[in-house]
């Protein structure tokens, strides 16, 4: 018999969050995909979720999940949990998603692994690869059985389509106590931005301490725009203050999966890595001929970036003309 697994869909806009049709892809390659979407567009959107894995799906089409931060949900999930106890719960590592998985740890006693890049079971017991320090990769397992809770790091799996599947829906009648309903969302505020997100782009152009300064980091971003791609950096020039944590890829950032992706000035430490080696391709232009990021690219160019992405801009401008 498939083992039961839930994700839970987060919401934006109206429309399922990629991350967490990332996930139902592989919780469907796992054992019997189950989601749950929460929010007023909860029923338009169900019927669209065995297209991306989900055998079933759980529907409470409310304004509350929308109005009130994170403890509706964890109040609705507890319910389900207990009656039908999945052997998982997966989440994408979202801010949301993240508080809801630790709420529900809490509430329910339950185990969670976090930053997960791939999981497997073994017999019944589940096998999820985690990073760890930077240098090593763990396998870490819930070892007390019941429902375990894994939050999944982005991009960690692509996008699956299960063309014509029709998923069961399932209409849940919830209510929501006082306490749930203690923390509510005054406004929404969206930070305007050009060119596609950082997590979504096809080409991404990462700039590092090779730079200079941080008025060097202009060359970054008009190359990123010459090639339609979004801008990033690494942890280090974004501690230094040269740009907000939106920028920064990386462990402790945010994953990529370009099909290009250009690193400048980057000497490639392990944390930047782990957030950008999935990428088709990798170009790496660093002085030094022994940098690491040199090593793992398809293409290297040893020179001065500051030297290099002004030529690189130009000649891209020349051919697009």
């Amino acid at each position: 018999m498939s083992k039961m697994i839930w994700v839970l869909i987060e919401l934006e806009n109206g429309q399922p969050v990629r991350s967490s049709l990332e996930v139902l892809g592989k919780a469907a390659k796992l054992g019997r995909a189950e989601a749950i979407v929460l929010g007023a567009a909860a029923t338009e959107v169900a019927p669209t979720l065995g297209e991306y894995g989900a055998e079933k799906v759980y529907v409470h089409a409310e304004a509350t999940y929308d109005n009130y931060l994170t403890l509706p949900a964890v109040e609705a999930l507890s319910n389900l949990l207990q009656q039908h106890q999945p052997a998982l719960l997966l989440l994408a590592t979202t801010y949301e998603l993240r508080d809801i998985a630790a709420r529900l740890m809490v509430r329910n006693n339950l185990g969670l692994i976090t930053d997960a890049t791939d999981l497997t079971f073994d017999g019944e017991s589940v096998q999820v690869t985690v990073p760890w320090g930077g240098e090593n990769v763990v396998t870490a397992t819930h070892p007390h059985g019941g429902t375990g809770i894994v939050l999944v790091r982005p991009k960690a799996f692509s996008l699956e389509r299960y063309e014509g599947r029709q998923a069961e829906i399932e209409t849940l009648n919830v209510s929501f106590s006082t306490q749930a309903q203690a923390i509510k969302v005054l406004d929404t505020v969206e930070v305007a931005s050009e060119g596609p997100a950082l997590e979504d782009a096809n080409v991404v152009v990462s700039g590092g301490r090779g730079l200079g300064k941080a008025e060097n980091y202009r060359l970054v971003e008009e190359l990123a725009s010459a090639l339609g791609g979004a801008p990033g950096a690494t942890r280090a020039i974004v501690d230094a203050g040269w740009l907000p944590y939106s920028y920064q890829v990386g462990q402790t950032g945010k994953t990529v999966k370009p099909t290009l992706y250009i690193a400048c000035g980057i000497s490639g430490a392990i944390q930047h890595l782990a957030g950008m080696k999935g990428s088709k391709y990798i170009v790496a232009i660093n002085k030094d001929e022994h940098a690491p990021i040199l090593q793992i690219a398809d293409l290297g160019v040893v020179g001065d970036a500051l030297t290099i992405l002004p030529t690189l801009i130009e000649e891209i401008k020349k051919r697009k003309a």
